[in-house]
């Protein structure tokens, strides 16, 4: 024998039940009051309202025995009604404020625990192109923003985000900052950038920090307040432009080494210390062999970065190599030198 499951009613379906039964109330009221009572409709329903709303304005007319009755019952179900209702609606209003708190409170948590992850000021167009390659890439991220429409979007698509002005020294820790490996600013105004920079290169000394510049004499303003890295969207995107005219086969190499299309990737990593490479030559490391990737460059510390090193080149702790090869292989180079 099955039995039937009875599911909970939502506070919608609740809120949606007492105004009809509200509803059905004052219509019968005025249907009895207008049959049995023989008032207009007019008095019918003004006599209906002031019973369940009780304000105690007095009869249009005098009731018989049955209406008194009625008139009883009328306000007994209209207190039950409206006493539902009420708690309906606090139920709604009670819900919806504790669950922006609760989940504002369980962002911040997930905030707090992040380690090493990456902050980005500003959600526009550039800030959002960056979080979708992260995204892809599975980083930790934070963003900080302080547009409404902005932060509904970042609300809508589940990303941790703190809201207000990224250049203000508390919502910067509250983004973590000073736990923070990366900082990516992508403010519209370069004063802004400017400013950014500054202030978190003053919290975190070990902090790297990627700016947006639109302008030359920017790049200059960024490099001395501490950025690593300056990049020009408006420069890439006019370079990018041109390099497809003239050879548009490099561009399509590019997008898919950067982007990870076709299982082909481009990635960075890092020679750990105690590690087995360290102290070998290109050739002794035999990596291209074993994972089938080609070092394209290698940046040693203190000093530049060396173009498609030799065979001979010896690879020492610190080194980070410029790698590009299948995705798999150079998911499980990175696992096997970490």
């Amino acid at each position: 024998m099955k039995y039937a499951v009875h599911t909970p009613y939502t506070p919608m379906q609740k809120l949606r039940g007492a105004i009809g039964a509200l509803v059905s109330i004052i219509l019968l009221g005025t249907l009895f009051f207008i049959v049995f009572e023989e008032m207009p409709f007019l008095d019918a329903l003004y006599m209906t309202v002031i019973t369940i709303s009780t304000v105690g304005y007095g009869e249009v007319q005098p009731l018989h025995l049955y209406g008194k009755v009625f008139v009883i019952t009328l306000i007994l179900a209209s207190l039950a009604i409206g006493a539902f209702l009420a708690s309906v609606i606090g139920q709604l209003a009670l819900e919806g404020q504790l669950q922006a708190i609760f989940g504002r409170k369980k962002m911040e948590n997930k905030i707090r625990k992040l380690k090493n992850h990456i902050i980005i000021a500003g959600y526009g167009r550039v800030g959002r192109q960056v979080a979708q390659e992260f995204q892809k890439k599975r980083v930790p991220y934070v963003v900080i923003e302080a547009e409404e429409q902005a932060v509904r979007q970042l609300i809508d698509e589940g990303i941790l985000f703190v809201e207000g002005n990224a250049t203000d020294d508390e919502v910067l820790r509250k983004a973590g900052i000073e736990t923070a490996g990366t900082l990516v600013s992508t403010l519209p105004d370069e004063a802004h950038n400017v400013y950014l920079t500054l202030t978190a290169r003053d919290i975190n000394k070990n902090l790297k920090i990627i700016a947006r510049a639109d302008f030359d004499d920017g790049e200059k303003k960024l490099v001395r307040a501490g950025a690593d890295h300056v990049v020009s969207p408006h420069i890439l995107g006019g370079q990018r432009m041109a390099l497809a005219s003239l050879r548009p086969n490099v561009v399509d190499f590019m997008q898919m080494t950067a982007l990870g299309e076709e299982g082909l990737s481009i990635e960075e990593v890092v020679i750990p210390s105690g590690c087995k490479l360290s102290g070998l030559t290109l050739v002794e490391s035999k990596l291209k062999q074993e994972y089938g990737v080609t070092i394209v460059g290698i940046k040693q510390s203190e000093h530049r970065m060396i173009i498609t090193p030799g065979p001979n080149t010896v690879l020492n702790e610190g080194d980070v190599l410029v790698i590009i090869g299948p995705t798999e292989k150079l998911e499980q180079l990175t696992k096997d030198l970490g």
